[in-house]
């Protein structure tokens, strides 16, 4: 091995001429292996395909093609076409694991959605009076804030903000956090306090308030004047329109969206088929309590035949905590018309 790389940061060198330029002139004649096909358009960066080319590379090995309309498949065409030799789909299943929020934002132009949640054995994120600082432990809570650290966007609900008052940043070691995500709060009514925490902007972070024509003026006004982006969407139900937020948000080029609310906002979500991937965080506690709030709310299902499945499961321990991986299933229509699909949240 002769060199190696990762893209590190938007706007930076991709990992192909990262590791051409640790190899030198030990890429000459030598085989390069990739997790997705080198990209063959100028974007924030050169096309990576030429500089394969350029450092003399014999033999490319790709698990992916790029799902990007831009590529799809003109990479590999470049290299064949300079005599350059291609194998394609190596490992591809954990490539697109690996590459999954660009998959997905690049071929919807809308975030991968990750919800994480941290509950108890019995399944409850609060008590019954709303106490829930804090269930999990703090190597859990560090394990959070790695999360945020590669996410795009943090996106909470206005219960959550009401009682909880969260800062919604990242607080790592500053070589660890390279960025501080938007803040989005969805808040149909206008809510959001104006002294609370993401209401202030004293940070990096960007507040965005998704709310919907019932904020009075005033509010909005009152918000956009202390920094606040305030986004006025459809409503579906009395509520902020999910999709039509995920939609806005790509727009603004948020591709990984890490979601922390409350049992409302994550069942909406779930009901829409909004939620790519799960992070569920189990404490070994027991709260009990017929109205202590679980991560899942609304309705929920009447047969369980109709259950969201959880699929490609990983099982983490931190500490005295389990973590549970996984990717839930989206279901047809059929099912969506049985469960009176809300689609809406805040």
């Amino acid at each position: 091995m002769v060199g190696t790389g990762y893209h590190e940061k938007v706007g930076l060198p991709h990992a192909e001429v990262i590791a051409l330029q640790q190899a030198g002139e030990k890429a000459r004649d030598a085989t390069l292996y990739v997790n997705l096909e080198p990209c063959s358009h100028q974007g924030r960066t050169p096309p990576c395909v030429e500089a394969v080319i350029e450092a003399g590379v014999r033999k490319v090995v790709l698990a992916t093609m790029d799902p990007n309309p831009l590529v799809a498949g003109q990479g590999i065409k470049r290299l064949q076409d300079a005599g350059v030799k291609v194998k394609t789909g190596v490992l591809e299943e954990k490539a697109l694991r690996l590459n999954e929020v660009f998959v997905k934002y690049i071929t919807t132009r809308t975030p991968f959605v990750v919800v994480k949640a941290a509950m108890t054995l019995d399944g409850k994120i609060a008590t019954q009076q709303g106490e829930s600082q804090w269930i999990s432990g703090e190597k859990s809570r560090e394990f959070v804030h790695k999360l945020r650290s590669i996410s795009d966007g943090i996106m909470v609900g206005i219960n959550t903000v009401l009682q909880d008052n969260p800062r919604l940043t990242v607080r790592l070691d500053a070589e660890e956090s390279m960025k501080q995500p938007w803040r989005i709060i969805v808040d149909s009514q206008g809510r959001l306090p104006l002294e609370a925490r993401v209401s202030q902007q004293t940070d990096s972070s960007k507040t965005v308030v998704a709310t919907t024509q019932a904020m009075p003026a005033g509010k909005r006004d009152v918000l956009i004047s202390q920094g606040v982006e305030v986004v006025t969407l459809p409503e579906h139900g009395g509520r902020v329109d999910l999709a039509a937020l995920m939609r806005e948000l790509g727009q603004r080029e948020i591709s990984a969206l890490l979601v922390e609310g409350g049992g409302v906002l994550n069942y909406a979500l779930l009901e829409s088929d909004l939620i790519d991937k799960l992070y569920l965080f189990i404490a070994p506690l027991l709260l009990g309590g017929k109205t202590a709030p679980s991560p899942f709310e609304g309705e929920g299902v009447k047969r369980l035949t109709d259950a969201w499945k959880v699929e490609h499961l990983e099982l983490k321990q931190l500490d005295n905590d389990l973590l549970v991986i996984g990717y839930p299933t989206r279901r047809d229509e059929d099912v969506h018309r049985d469960r009176g699909r809300t689609g809406g949240a805040g």
